[in-house]
């Protein structure tokens, strides 16, 4: 499979891992998750977990409110949970 925009598969011979990456920037924030195959079942089930996080972080980034530019701490920590909740 093709990597997307902000979905990048890493399919390395030599590496142990193999999965997605998710990576989003936004006001000045990153946010990087991987979705590894072996603990989602497969390759395009992992890039549908990493699809659906996608979403939820660009839906929640996007209508959310900026202080001085940047994102709020709070948003951040959302933005965070998200990432960090088992999918």
């Amino acid at each position: 499979m093709k990597s997307k925009k902000n979905l990048t598969r890493f399919t390395y011979d030599t590496a142990a891992f193999q999965g997605w990456r998710l990576s989003i920037c936004r006001a000045g924030t990153s946010f990087i998750r991987y979705f590894p195959d072996k603990k989602f079942g497969g390759e395009k089930e992992s890039l549908v977990a990493a699809e659906n996080a996608l979403e939820e972080i660009k839906a929640l980034v996007d209508n959310s409110k900026r202080v001085e530019g940047k994102l709020s701490p709070s948003t951040i920590k959302k933005a965070e949970k998200i990432l960090t909740v088992p999918a």
